[in-house]
């Protein structure tokens, strides 16, 4: 049953801090927590528990790569957050060039990867995350409380970031994690404050909110068993399967994706599992480009990486546009619309390559140089590397 004493905490949270804002703000992912708050913080004002704001905004982040049963629940529950004439909400969607999909096949950047190259999220949801909040808060006057469905618990590197920051700006534990200061809201500094009034909530109450209490009228008759899908449906607390994009490249295994396809409503997906494979063959060397010889800085000094992998090949590009477009049309989804497809398609016959690149560089799989302590280059092939 749901813990009456941490949903008591939440409100003693946003009782807290609501009256210090003129306006009120939400981020919602799609996942389990930030879909949790959404619906308690509108059961809660509709009850008559917290005031009701001028304008609740609420920014939903559109990755374009959401897992179909969330993303049907999420447009189900906009339906429901427009009918009340005091919900504003807003779809953030990164810039064209800037989306998974138009990022890797027509610019060329290779897949992210957990060691040294994880673009993805700060590119596809923070950023036009607060790109967005800040345009909408720009043109008004005061600040504004955004609150998050950050969580103690989801993962170890959030957790550590709660630590380092649960005692900024007069917050105290038991008060939800509180921030005057939202990152990357370009000029609006000291006017946005944030704070996640579920911190302390275990994924259990998680569970029994939106299982239990969410779908009944009285709570808002919510379409969150949806989501539970996801999750495992009647197994989601125990299988907790954190969710991101599909076929996530920076998780070892796609557990959410897994547990769908297995379901019978959803075994249509069951192609988008061949995604991860697809991005793992994008970063091999044969798919990629290299620097080659010596590569030295502006100092004159020789640059630490200097054989550096690099981007996608054109021709790789070309021929992993066709397996995505083949897996969305096996799956019936939409990973890439007709505009990113144009525009990919577009970037391709340009021979768009990131800054620094210029598609002249040899194979990363050809071979290699070792560069020589007196500034030397001997060549090695890859082949060798690989064989030895």
């Amino acid at each position: 049953m749901l813990h009456e004493e941490m949903v008591e905490m939440t409100l003693a949270s946003l009782r807290a801090y609501w009256p210090a804002h003129q306006h009120v703000a939400l981020a919602w992912s799609g996942g389990k927590d930030s879909t949790a708050l959404v619906t308690l913080l509108v059961h809660l004002i509709d009850a008559g528990e917290l005031p009701q704001p001028e304008v609740l905004y609420v920014f939903y982040a559109d990755t374009r790569l959401e897992l179909p049963p969330l993303q049907r629940a999420a447009d189900l529950m906009m339906n429901m957050l427009r009918a009340r004439n005091w919900i504003r909400v807003v779809v953030v969607t990164a810039p064209l060039d800037k989306r998974f999909m138009v990022y890797i096949l027509g610019r060329g950047v290779p897949p992210p990867n957990n060691n040294t190259l994880r673009w993805c999220t700060r590119q596809i949801k923070v950023e036009p995350m607060a790109a967005a909040l800040g345009e909408a808060i720009a043109a008004l006057p005061g600040s504004a409380l955004m609150l998050t469905g950050v969580r103690e618990g989801e993962s170890a590197v959030r957790d550590g970031r709660i630590a380092m920051s649960c005692s900024k700006d007069g917050a105290e534990c038991g008060q939800g994690w509180y921030q005057q200061v939202l990152p990357d809201a370009k000029g609006i500094r000291g006017r946005i404050a944030t704070l996640a009034p579920l911190l302390h909530w275990r994924v259990c109450t998680v569970w029994d909110w939106l299982k239990v209490y969410a779908p009944q009228p009285e709570f808002g008759g919510w379409p969150t068993a949806i989501l539970a899908d996801a999750y495992g449906g009647d197994d989601a607390t125990e299988i907790n399967a954190r969710t991101g994009c599909i076929g996530c490249p920076l998780a070892a295994r796609d557990t959410a994706l897994e547990v769908i396809c297995a379901m019978p409503a959803w075994t249509h997906l069951t192609p988008l599992l061949e995604l991860k494979p697809l991005y793992r063959w994008m970063r091999e060397p044969a798919q990629r480009l290299r620097k080659s010889g010596v590569e030295r800085l502006k100092d004159g000094s020789i640059a630490k990486n200097p054989q550096r992998m690099g981007p996608l090949t054109l021709e790789a590009r070309a021929i992993a546009l066709v397996q995505v477009l083949d897996i969305q049309r096996r799956a019936r989804v939409d990973l890439i619309n007709g505009e990113e497809e144009a525009r990919i398609r577009e970037l391709i016959a340009a021979h768009t390559f990131p800054n620094k690149w210029d598609g002249d560089e040899p194979s990363a799989a050809a071979w290699l140089d070792q560069v020589n302590q007196d500034g030397t280059v001997q060549p090695i092939l890859f082949r060798d590397l690989v064989g030895a």
